[in-house]
């Protein structure tokens, strides 16, 4: 997935879609955590006394306009409309250069709040303690920045991700070889997902069960960095049982090298995110899994999670997380769930991440020949 020249360069999108603004109120509310309605005014937004409140969204990685990010953007922007908030979203993918200048341009515009998934989430630091200078809160999603006593963190539990993976692999190959793919180096996600996958294949590997023919790590949540990385190492073999991939991009790297081989669907592959064409490859047997992790939820409440911030309600924390700053961070951990060919229809397709019609076109396809 090659970035186009016209990327690089910062775009400011107001996000507020036009399917999201015919099918949502302008009502200033904002839900409680319970679900119940309840209407406190915004705290003194800097904008000015009468205004909305605006909220900075900045995103900056190489896998921004991936499905994964589109929907976790429309998600919270719609949630933080009905909320009585605007949000400025600044989209790059020049990296953490960029990304620092798309804070310096939301500082200019007076929001209320940052919320930020950091392309790199400890050289972002400086960037969002002038941020934490100036008095705006700042929430990180998805990715914990570090060195920096930010204000909240919201994600999926990561080391589960991991774990899921290693219960999945370690199910199909009980005793095999396998290659472990790791996602960005920046992001400190990647060590905890494979974290928790090491939970599950260290005692395997210290019993001989499990063989590490490889470990690899990119640079960036990247498919053609992991089409390269993973292809130098099945030219040297391709005796491998299992590939443990950071996402489905890693993933869909893996099954397009496999498949040049004949060997997809022969090798047990994982990912994360539920990317479409990887339900895809599930249902049609050439991906054991992916890990599903209901964005709906997590973005909606990170809207929440804002709004409460600015008005100084309650908003009870699942854990304090740390994150190298001396402060534990109020942190809010949703769950993610493993999807495989079994259960592909009571999750994924059930919640409307993706139709029925969709997942199995290749499949319904193929019995029609």
């Amino acid at each position: 997935m090659k970035k186009g020249a016209g990327m690089k360069k910062c775009i400011r999108v107001c996000v507020l879609f036009a399917a999201l603004v015919s099918a949502m109120s302008c009502g200033g509310g904002r839900a409680k955590e319970d679900g119940t309605a309840s209407r406190p005014a915004i705290a003194k937004p800097r904008a000015g006394s009468g205004a909305k409140a605006t909220i900075g969204f900045s995103i900056a990685t190489d896998t921004f306009v991936t499905e994964r990010w589109n929907k976790d953007l429309q998600i919270f922007s719609g949630a933080a409309r009905e909320l009585g908030a605007d949000v400025i979203v600044q989209l790059s993918a020049g990296g953490t250069k960029e990304q620092i200048a798309q804070i310096n341009y939301l500082l200019d515009q007076k929001i209320d709040v940052l919320v930020v998934i950091a392309h790199d989430t400890e050289m972002i630091a400086g960037a969002v303690t002038r941020v934490k200078e100036s008095g705006i809160p700042v929430i990180a999603y998805d990715r914990m920045i570090q060195g920096v006593p930010i204000d909240a963190y919201i994600s999926f539990d990561n080391r589960e991700v991991g774990r899921l993976f290693g219960r999945a692999l370690t199910e199909a190959v009980p005793q095999g070889r396998y290659l472990i793919v790791n996602g960005s180096v920046r992001d400190n996600n990647s060590y905890e997902v494979n974290s928790g996958l090491m939970e599950i294949l260290e005692p395997r590997i210290q019993a001989g069960a499990v063989q590490v023919v490889e470990e690899l790590w990119l640079e960036e949540w990247s498919f053609d960095e992991a089409l390269e990385k993973i292809g130098r190492v099945l030219e040297r073999t391709t005796d491998i049982d299992a590939i443990s991939c950071g996402n489905d991009q890693i993933a869909a790297a893996a099954i397009q090298l496999l498949s040049e081989r004949r060997m997809a669907g022969k090798v047990a592959v994982v990912g994360q995110d539920a990317d479409l064409i990887n339900c895809q490859r599930v249902v049609e047997g050439t991906q054991l899994m992916t890990v599903y992790k209901p964005i709906g939820t997590l973005a909606s409440r990170a809207a929440r999670l804002a709004m409460a911030i600015l008005e100084k309600s309650a908003f009870p924390y699942d854990v304090l997380s740390e994150n190298k700053s001396n402060t534990k961070i109020p942190s809010y951990i949703e769950f993610p769930l493993a999807v495989g060919k079994d259960n592909m229809d009571e999750t994924i397709i059930r919640d409307g991440f993706h139709s029925a019609e969709d997942v199995y076109r290749n499949v319904m396809q193929e019995g029609k020949k």
